[in-house]
């Protein structure tokens, strides 16, 4: 990761913000980048639109999730 930060978490290590829907739910977004590189692009995209947003989780874990305002298609 760039020292710029992550496309698609920002400042936050992509091997701690989990997956919170979907297909690879449960899933870090490192993970997700060596798995399928497609939807990785498609979540930096969807992130630029304001699709998704990260947020702390009761357990300490970062979780990306879809904003419920949006109409992202998963």
């Amino acid at each position: 990761m760039s020292s710029a930060g992550s496309p698609v978490t920002g400042i936050i290590d992509e091997s701690l913000v989990i997956i919170d829907f979907g297909k690879y739910e449960g899933k870090s977004v490192e993970e997700i980048a060596k798995l399928d590189p497609l939807f990785y692009e498609k979540l930096a995209t969807e992130k630029e639109n304001g699709v998704f947003a990260i947020r702390r989780h009761r357990d300490k874990t970062f979780r990306l999730y879809i904003n419920p305002l949006s109409d992202m298609d998963h």
